[in-house]
């Protein structure tokens, strides 16, 4: 009995043994995958040597006459060069069809050889960009899934007091008026018949509007003609059952195929450049009714103005939309980035959640904000579901003569909604073309603003026959930047980010054409940055319901608190997003509207936002000063530096009076020092990054409190005690950093 009872507790704990490596292998198998709070001294055992997850990657295109044996040349070379992993797309020329059987047998074999090398992969999910054309199969197999749009189809003068009577297109939609003076009006319409007089004293234009299929430019692999044209479309982004037909060409294959590794070498999908870059307005076949469960009325009288207006880059528009006719063209966009969002991001990242893979993704012209409202709705939606949010710095973007902050979109979606990293696609058509200094600069521009996994463009394969790295991955500093890359990415990947400032986007004003909002936005970044306050980067919908609302903080999935919120001049909020921020001030929180206040709170819509009174933010702190505008990034260097931004004596001191003190504290300010703060278990931990052409020379303080200051370099590995007194309960440092130069420091 005793034998057989010590049997029974044997198999029992057995059994509960494989049920608990069950239980957590499915819910923690990946570490990479999940925020990670490690020690100072965990972190030192692992970041001489980090995993391969942590990158730096190249694209890898499998472009021309590719073979196994060229993969395994082209795989040694980036081995040889420090890279860890890669990110592979399908190329031009290639031996074998794209999406084809043999296709992805030879994939296969090139995940194999890459997890020989352990190296890791990411799959690049269309043979081009923008993703969603899977090689042109949405054209030829599945024409009625393919994007769609409302264009102005066509234009008739009607002179004054003349009537016109016409018989539609069957695909018209939406038919207005306008006059000389821009003055529009929207004509009803009665079934297939429009009948509308000119109003005496003016002629007028009559503008009908249609839907039509109209695609976003491709750049494929499989297009005959290897130009960027209209010839492949992309998918209807806002019709979840186009990304189910995508998803079922595309993904379910690898899965078919390399299935075995997903989680493992194979990391997860990259994306690219989705967006509506048409003329005219997004549109799928759901979108009225969508538009009208949302909203409440019926949007199509309203298309034909909305279709012709600035907000489409029409360098003469013909309308000018009136503020009635603005807050309904925000609710369109309102619609449309919620169907964008639905439709598209958010079932790709479903599916790789549940294939234990990560979606990462970035979106198009991310540094022009006014243009991105318009081409993908909104940069907060659209990344809520993807796991490794992106943008790309692959022209001019990043530079010395440029000022750049829209780096921290991605990573303040990453710190928002408790996702452990961000990335960039960097340097892939850069005029001029950065060497490793340059390229160096560049990164820490982005790992300063919270950018932390590295994707370098371009490793084209050696089909044609060995050749050296492409640019400065073939000169002689490139290896030693790729190991400083990768120990800074998981540097910076551990633990919890620690900004404490939020500085609102104002998406619903842009989506009013008002770029003044967009504007002061800007300069707002460039504000905090160049008074070295940290800050994340907050949505609409983080403030009116996602953020942890506490007394007097709002608290990001990764554990950060806001203790302030700064709102540059938004024309309108919501109501839901005004009441968390008057319950968030009534706690002690801290609210500044830069420039004034908004005009309008919206409810349902914003056609029938109700004006706004000084009472409802009489709780607020507010200026009305102007900070000089802040510089869209140039096509082309200029042959200066960034001008200093004039920020007036009004605006200095409301923002001490909101923000208790920088994340680091100058002596004698200097606008080139920019930081990012993070914290591990134990520690404190700042990057410090001197944009400037001078050395800079400065007494600092740390608002930390801890008895050990080390400096940790991530070019040499090595850590070095730094010396410190203590002012006032915190840390004061002696800086002395030459010009473009870095410094890690671990308070304990």
């Amino acid at each position: 009995m005793k034998k057989q009872k010590t049997l029974a507790l044997i198999v029992a704990t057995c059994l509960a043994q494989v049920c608990l490596t069950q239980v957590c292998g499915a819910q923690t198998p990946r570490p990479w995958q999940h925020l990670q709070f490690p020690t100072a001294q965990q972190v030192q055992a692992k970041w001489l040597r980090p995993s391969s997850v942590y990158g730096p990657e190249p694209y890898y295109g499998l472009n021309g006459p590719v073979t196994l044996k060229v993969v395994e040349r082209d795989l040694d070379t980036m081995h040889r060069l420090g890279f860890r992993a890669v990110t592979i797309q399908a190329g031009r020329g290639m031996p074998y069809p794209y999406l084809s059987t043999q296709y992805f047998k030879f994939f296969r074999q090139v995940v194999q050889q890459a997890k020989k090398r352990n190296m890791r992969v990411w799959i690049v999910d269309d043979a081009g960009y923008p993703s969603g054309f899977a090689g042109g199969a949405f054209t030829r197999k599945m024409p009625s899934l393919r994007m769609q749009g409302i264009e102005i189809a066509q234009t008739l003068h009607v002179a004054a007091g003349k009537s016109l009577h016409i018989t539609l297109d069957p695909d018209a939609v939406s038919a207005a008026a306008v006059n000389s003076n821009g003055q529009a009006t929207p004509i009803p319409l009665h079934g297939r018949t429009l009948h509308w007089t000119a109003h005496a004293g003016s002629d007028w234009t009559v503008l009908i509007a249609d839907h039509e299929f109209r695609t976003a430019p491709t750049r494929s692999a499989t297009n005959p003609h290897n130009v960027k044209d209209t010839e492949q479309s992309v998918e209807d982004y806002m019709n979840p059952a186009a990304t189910a037909a995508y998803i079922r060409v595309t993904h379910e294959q690898y899965k078919k195929y390399v299935g075995n590794e997903f989680g493992k070498s194979i990391m997860g999908f990259r994306g690219d450049e989705p967006d509506y870059s048409i003329a005219g307005l997004p549109w799928t076949p759901a979108f009225f009714a969508r538009f009208r469960q949302l909203k409440g009325y019926d949007i199509r009288p309203y298309t034909a103005l909305l279709a012709e207006t600035p907000s489409r880059r029409h360098p003469t528009p013909l309308i000018h939309l009136t503020p009635l006719q603005q807050r309904i063209h925000a609710d369109y966009y309102d619609v449309f980035s919620r169907m964008f969002a639905a439709g598209f991001f958010t079932p790709l990242g479903e599916w790789c959640k549940a294939n234990h893979l990560q979606y990462q993704v970035h979106l198009n012209h991310e540094e022009r904000e006014m243009e991105l409202t318009h081409s993908e709705g909104s940069f907060f939606r659209d990344m809520r579901h993807v796991e490794v949010p992106g943008i790309d710095a692959i022209w001019h973007q990043i530079w010395t003569d440029t000022i750049s902050n829209y780096p921290r979109l991605a990573s303040s979606v990453a710190h928002i909604y408790g996702k452990p990293r961000a990335f960039t696609e960097s340097f892939a058509a850069y005029t001029p073309r950065p060497d490793v200094t340059m390229a160096r600069y560049i990164l820490n521009e982005e790992f300063v603003r919270g950018v932390n996994l590295v994707e370098m463009m371009y490793f084209p394969a050696t089909s044609r026959g060995p050749h050296p790295p492409f640019g400065f991955m073939g000169q002689p500093g490139f290896p030693a930047l790729n190991t400083y890359v990768r120990r800074m990415s998981y540097l910076m990947s551990m633990g919890r980010p620690d900004a404490c400032v939020a500085l609102f986007l104002p998406s619903s004003s842009m989506w009013m054409d008002d770029s003044n909002a967009n504007t002061t936005f800007m300069s707002a970044e460039r504000l905090l940055s160049e008074h070295q306050v940290d800050f994340d980067i907050v949505s609409e919908g983080a403030l009116a319901h996602d953020l942890i609302a506490g007394h007097g903080t709002f608290q990001t999935a990764s554990g950060n608190r806001y203790r302030t919120v700064i709102l540059p001049h938004p024309q309108v909020i919501s109501s839901a997003m005004l009441a968390r921020l008057k319950a968030f001030a009534a706690g002690g929180g801290k609210v500044l509207f830069l420039g004034g206040t908004p005009d309008l709170i919206s409810a349902r819509t914003y056609r029938f936002a109700r004006t706004a009174t000084p009472s409802d933010f009489s709780w607020a702190t507010v200026t009305p000063a102007q900070l000089s505008p802040t510089p869209v990034p140039p096509q082309f260097p200029p042959s200066s530096p960034p001008s200093p931004q004039v920020v007036p004596a009004a605006i200095l001191q409301s923002l001490h009076q909101v923000v208790a003190h920088p994340t680091v504290g100058l002596e004698r300010p200097d606008r080139a020092l920019k930081v990012m703060h993070r914290r591990w278990k134990g520690a404190e931990v700042y990057l410090l990054f001197n944009e400037g052409s001078a050395p800079l020379d400065r007494e600092a303080t740390l608002f930390a409190r801890g008895n050990k200051v080390e400096v940790w370099n991530p070019q040499t590995g090595q850590i070095h005690t730094m010396p410190f007194t203590r002012r006032n309960g915190h840390i004061a440092i002696s800086l002395h950093m030459q010009p473009y130069s870095t410094r890690f420091i671990v308070v304990e």
